[in-house]
């Protein structure tokens, strides 16, 4: 039996394919296997993981014929994994030796529905400790209960799928795919969900995960139009939040986030291609219109100046149709 499946998607990156695949080896079990999802790769990433097939234990490979982006990637290793209990890796970062024994088994002692876990991010030599913002470690918590406050960081804002461990039960419920064609933010849906829907977690402080910031191939410093699928990404948020029989209390959180992230692409523009950055003003605007109205005031009523002014001006902004359909 399949005691940990770890999914690992991989597009271009064959500078550091080697590094995450030894990473993974010095973490290899018998009873662990290591779904490897090549999304259609077009530089030296699909020969660097047919040896991987061969000579790391348990390795699983599948591949894309068509790039599917990293959400699509993640449903297909999830969808072909058989353990117990589920992790995801990216690509290009790494783990610790020995990490994943550890993390398995602070979530069979503790017997929640998932576990969430500190990392490194890590850009050249800088190394900087990000810790999940709960602040109650190895106890059992109701997820619900750690969405809010709208105003502080929570584990909501925490979304990163690789933090964590999660059991079987949860895929099952449909609570770990993530929604295809998400290019970016994909794992802002997801975690979510995950938080509204599933019973129980638990925060460790596990420290064995390695996150690889400033790679110039990744999504976070391209300025195209993938960029701008956060918008459907938060808009799924919404929407999905608004249906929650807590609704009342959560959406002000959730349209505060939006915000926030509209607010900070905004901010950061001169990046952006000048046909995505107007696509970018457009469909952030067109966005603003769609939240509820109440809440929205609410929001930029409490954000400070700079940001509040920025999004006010914003939502005063003229909207096409092609801008509504364009976030569709």
């Amino acid at each position: 039996m399949v005691k940990l499946s770890v999914v690992v998607p991989f597009y271009n990156v064959q500078t550091y394919a080697l590094e995450t695949l030894r990473s993974l080896r010095a973490n290899s079990r018998e009873d662990f296997e290591f779904v490897l999802v090549d999304d259609c790769s077009t530089d030296g990433t699909p020969e660097i993981l047919e040896r991987a097939e061969r000579e790391l234990p348990g390795a699983v490979l599948l591949r894309h014929e068509k790039n599917g982006g990293l959400a699509t990637a993640r449903n297909t290793g999830l969808d072909a994994s058989r353990g117990e209990y589920v992790t995801y890796l990216d690509g290009d970062d790494w783990v610790a030796p020995g990490f994943y024994e550890q993390l398995l088994g602070s979530i069979e002692s503790l017997g929640c529905d998932f576990v969430r876990t500190d990392h490194v991010q890590f850009t050249a030599r800088a190394r900087t400790v990000r810790r999940v913002p709960v602040g109650r470690r190895d106890e059992v918590l109701r997820p619900r209960d750690w969405i809010l406050p709208e105003h502080r960081s929570t584990s909501v804002d925490y979304p990163y799928a690789w933090a964590g461990i999660y059991h079987r039960r949860l895929a099952d419920r449909g609570l770990l795919h993530f929604t295809d064609g998400l290019r970016t933010a994909e794992d802002r849906p997801w975690i979510w969900r995950l938080h509204r829907e599933a019973e129980s977690f638990a925060a460790v402080g596990l420290l064995g995960i390695f996150y690889r910031r400033g790679v110039a191939s990744s999504l976070t410093q391209i300025g195209d139009v993938r960029q701008l699928d956060f918008i459907r990404a938060f808009d799924q948020v919404i929407e999905e939040t608004a249906k929650d029989a807590e609704a009342d209390r959560f959406l002000p959180k959730a349209v505060r986030t939006y915000c926030a992230i509209i607010a900070h692409h905004l901010g950061a523009k001169d990046r952006f291609e000048p046909a995505v950055a107007r696509q970018l003003r457009s469909m952030s605007a067109a966005a603003l219109k769609r939240l509820p109205q109440d809440v929205l005031k609410e929001a930029l009523d409490s954000m400070d100046l700079d940001r509040s002014a920025r999004l006010r001006r914003l939502r005063r902004r003229p909207v096409s149709a092609s801008a509504g359909k364009a976030a569709a």
